[in-house]
């Protein structure tokens, strides 16, 4: 299997690493790498079900911020992210942990190739750290330094007798035959887990999460622990958070790099250019299949009320890979994104400023509007793809009121909708979470159109 621009993306060099030998690129690092940088294995980063690389972006730039040079970093895609009902039963657009296993042992073999390292280390959230103990277990031990599985069900979702073939079950055997024998990590590989007090919705003795309301899962939040790794507890963060939230960031490089990190807030870099994928969702199943045609245009936005300023800063179309860009912004813009795609839901993704560059800037266009929506005025998504909303613990405001659709207790969305009738549309909509407000324009719905505001925090 030849590995794509797709199913491994890269940056640029910014800080030399001696022992790989990389060409000197210290103008585009806003601040010095803290000493014995060198020694830090390179990272590869792992998504979960259904998700794809650009999770990954706070992160990669937390590590950036702290000296490691973006050339000995990447994130996979997998081609199809989403998981199958049965795992030895064929489904379209879904993956078997074996067609994981596959794709990521190509992906570590493309990152030693690029740096010269002997061994890497694999970062994983939720089924991501599937693929990565599959990979290891099954003699990928000698290729891996260290594994931080954030948030994975290790021993399962639930664990029944029912669909035993499901990958997420703690009874089936794909579970059954990672978590054999005395120890549950690979001797040869350092592993670390991080995990959640409580909050995670995948690690919870009640099934109401699994569609079984009432039904004991066998689970408890100590699911995540395996027997032979260092096992920590990061407090009440969710299910992503426990990958993607600053406190992650502190163990996962704590672990790698064994020392504390010099900074967890991201360093704004002076001039930064964007760049990335559109994927599509062929049948409505998430994929990272690419989309060719798509066109891409970037406005710099009002942060106080949504409108243009001036024409597109950037518009290109993509080809048969799915890329887009790259776009140079400068990292105090907010921005809109409008993603065209046949077929597809023309989107207008709004966003706050970017500090550094990135090539994993994905689009998705955004679901198809119900024929209930496409008779309204317009409708405005926020979404935050690296958590979910917790209600009271956050501060969720859609259109000035904690939205509706956002359930309180243990956080389980990620997605807020609010719908406006004919008289509203083209007005500005507020979307605030916390510290982070960002505001967009909600276009008409009648034009297949949908605003969606993607939070970065």
């Amino acid at each position: 299997m030849s590995l794509s621009r797709r199913t491994v993306l890269k940056g640029t060099a910014v800080l030399p690493l001696a022992a790989h030998g990389f060409g000197f690129g210290a103008a585009a690092q806003t601040s010095a790498a803290p000493a014995g940088a060198a020694d830090i294995p390179p990272i590869l980063f792992v998504h979960g079900n259904g998700d794809h690389a650009a999770l990954w972006m706070t992160t990669l730039w937390r590590m950036e911020s702290n000296g490691i040079p973006r050339d000995c970093m990447a994130a996979i895609n997998f081609t199809d992210p989403l998981a199958r009902t049965d795992d030895t039963v064929g489904q379209p657009n879904r993956s078997s942990t074996e067609d994981q296993r596959r794709e990521l042992g190509e992906a570590i073999k493309e990152l030693k190739r690029r740096t010269g390292a002997a061994r890497i280390a694999l970062v994983g959230n939720s089924r991501g750290g599937n693929s990565i103990r599959s990979t290891i277990k099954n003699g990928g031990a000698a290729d891996v330094s260290h594994a931080v599985l954030c948030g994975v069900p290790n021993h399962g979702v639930y664990d029944w007798d029912d669909g035993p073939g499901g990958e997420f079950n703690g009874r089936g055997p794909f579970l059954r035959g990672l978590n054999e024998g005395e120890t549950e990590v690979t001797a040869g590989t350092s592993f670390l887990t991080l995990r959640s007090d409580g909050m995670d919705k995948y690690a919870q003795p009640d099934g109401r999460f699994v569609g079984k309301p009432g039904t004991s899962t066998g689970i408890t939040s100590d699911g995540p622990a395996l027997k032979g790794a260092i096992n920590l507890v990061l407090g009440p963060v969710d299910h992503r958070e426990t990958a993607f939230s600053p406190r992650a960031f502190r163990e996962i490089y704590k672990f790698i790099a064994g020392r504390e990190p010099e900074r967890i807030a991201i360093a704004p870099e002076a001039e930064v250019k964007l760049s990335g994928l559109v994927t599509g969702t062929p049948g409505g199943v998430q994929t990272n299949r690419p989309v060719a045609g798509a066109l891409v245009e970037i406005f710099r936005v009002s942060p106080d009320t949504g409108e243009r300023i001036g024409g597109a800063v950037h518009a290109s179309q993509t080809s048969t890979d799915g890329r887009w860009g790259p776009a140079q912004v400068d990292p105090s813009w907010y921005l809109e994104m409008v993603l065209t795609a046949a077929g597809s839901t023309t989107t207008h993704f709004y966003r706050s400023p970017f500090p550094r560059s990135s090539e994993v800037v994905h689009l998705r266009a955004a679901r198809p509007l119900a024929p209930a929506e496409a008779a309204t005025g317009a409708v405005v998504v926020m979404s935050r793809p690296r958590g979910y909303f917790g209600l009271p613990r956050d501060v969720v405001l859609l259109d000035g009121k904690e939205p509706v659709d956002v359930k309180s207790g243990v956080p389980t969305d990620s997605v807020s909708t609010v719908s406006l009738p004919a008289a509203e549309a083209g007005r500005a909509v507020v979307a605030l979470f916390n510290q982070e407000r960002i505001v967009a324009r909600a276009w008409p719905a009648a034009e297949n159109r949908m605003s969606v505001v993607e939070l970065t925090t």
